[in-house]
């Protein structure tokens, strides 16, 4: 059989689809499977599309290539960032929080845990940065889960009897690996000994296995750390679990929970109320963390300042993720950083990006389908608006609001859209139901895309796809999330 391009293997799964007349009972199985797993939304199977996205080899690199790029960009403007206080002044932080984003984590790599999103127009190979993400980067538990929900498919199974070869990233498992390798460079970490055996939360032995970590430096306890109102805690528990199958005790701590602990002998510890830890996964968005003052979160600020636990993701990673960083990237500034290659990449790839504020000509963007409001700190969809979405009058008034609030105004980059057909059979509100007027005989509709690029200490290590039917692609708008696989 002739080697298809993406876009062809996709329609080519939409043929088969429409063949099983919406494969209606492999639908019923993936629902039913998706219940059984940490894949969840309010309870019910997370909104899920049964069309996946079928990346080729080339498409595979294309990706790669991308993701890894960007990466190196991130790193040089945070060692900048942490180096050059002129660099710090740009980003317009409170300075005690800049001074917190720039301190040392105690180990090289600055960025441990990324996802760079994409607009990724499939015919033509090209792609438009949306945002980057590095706190509280999310997806990776939806993502392997809906991956084997669609194939147990009948649909998935032709498909592969006809394309065999075709893989599923393992992005929770690697994640955890590169967690682990993160804290066996902290300066600090201390090997734990191989006659050593794993314990669980209580204090039971556990077998260790076939997952037994293999490096011999790595962390006697660990905590996925964030605020329980803010935090997936489905997504946690998978986490949780995952790991103890390695053997590592592990559990969910709220910042709030979290306090400096000094024994008899003087020795001081990070500790919650199950004991010491470790290792800190800080899953809470560095952004979040500043606002939201406590008690825990002073605990563990001194427990990364003073080296008493490795906190993964240190604060360094904060810059980054804000959505300044694209007009950094776009500033004189920015662009001093940068290589001729990496200057160029920046202009053919991320929407220009502009901060407002009292002295910018609002005109200049009142051609309000070109441009796209964000707020400078803000993270996931909260506070963005789309031109498209608003009338003239009403974006009038967002941009005056953004002006006012020191936001930002960025280049609307056009959506790629594919025919989606929603997998989940649960309805409910924002289950991705498309809007009445899209929607074909058998469901079908076209959906905008959006690609998720992870980086696990650098190196690219999966997508996390999710698409929508609104101008901005968020839970609010009731997106489906998408499995990928992969041409091997």
């Amino acid at each position: 059989m002739a080697t298809l391009k993406t876009r062809e293997l996709e329609d080519y799964f939409e043929r088969i689809v429409r063949t099983r007349e919406g494969d209606l009972p492999g639908r019923r199985k993936g629902d039913a499977y998706l219940s059984q797993t940490h894949a969840l939304y309010h309870g019910d199977p997370a909104p899920w599309a049964l069309t996946p996205k079928i990346f080729d080899k080339d498409m595979t690199a294309l990706l790669k290539e991308a993701a890894e790029r960007m990466y190196g960009i991130m790193d040089k403007v945070t060692r900048a960032f942490c180096s050059d206080a002129s660099v710090r002044a740009w980003f317009r932080m409170d300075p005690a929080f800049a001074d917190l984003c720039a301190m040392d984590a105690g180990y090289d790599c600055q960025i441990p845990l990324a996802r760079v999103d994409i607009f990724l127009d499939e015919d033509a190979g090209s792609y438009t940065f949306c945002e980057l993400n590095t706190d509280g980067s999310a997806g990776m538990v939806v993502t392997d889960a809906v991956c084997q929900a669609v194939r147990m498919t009948p649909s998935f199974e032709e498909f592969a009897s006809d394309h065999p070869g075709f893989r599923q990233y393992d992005l929770c498992g690697s994640w955890i690996d590169a967690l682990f390798e993160t804290y066996a460079e902290w300066e600090l970490a201390h090997p734990r000994r191989t006659e050593d055996s794993a314990r669980s939360d209580s204090g039971a032995c556990v077998d260790e296995g076939l997952y037994a970590p293999q490096s011999k430096i790595y962390p006697a306890s660990v905590a996925i750390v964030d605020y329980s109102e803010s935090i997936d805690l489905e997504d946690a528990a998978h986490f949780v679990d995952l790991m103890r199958r390695r053997g590592v005790v592990v559990r969910f701590t709220d910042v709030r929970d979290l306090r400096i602990v000094e024994e008899e002998g003087g020795a001081r510890s990070l500790c919650d109320a199950a004991g010491p830890i470790d290792c800190v996964w800080r899953r809470a968005v560095t952004g979040e963390l500043w606002d939201k003052p406590c008690d825990g979160r002073s605990a563990l600020i001194e427990a990364a300042q003073e080296g008493l636990a490795c906190i993964v993701g240190g604060f360094r990673t904060w810059p980054c993720a804000t959505k300044t960083v694209f007009a950094f990237l776009w500033s004189r500034a920015g662009q001093s950083l940068l290589s001729p290659e990496e200057q160029s990449f920046i202009r053919e790839h991320v929407p220009y990006t502009e901060i407002l504020d009292a002295s910018t000509q609002l005109s200049r963007f009142a051609e309000k389908d070109r441009w796209i409001v964000k707020p400078c700190g803000g993270y996931n969809a909260v506070g963005v608006v789309a031109g498209l979405d608003v009338t003239e009058r009403e974006w009038s008034q967002v941009l005056a609001r953004a002006a006012a609030a020191g936001a930002i105004v960025q280049e609307y980059a056009q959506q790629y859209q594919t025919p989606c057909l929603r997998g989940t059979l649960v309805d409910g509100p924002h289950r991705g139901e498309a809007p009445k007027g899209l929607v074909d005989d058998l469901g079908f509709a076209p959906a905008s895309n959006m690609e998720g690029l992870y980086l696990y200490r650098g190196r690219f290590a999966g997508v996390y796809t999710r698409v929508g039917f609104a101008n901005t692609i968020g839970e609010w708008t009731s997106r489906l999330n998408v499995a990928s696989f992969f041409e091997e």
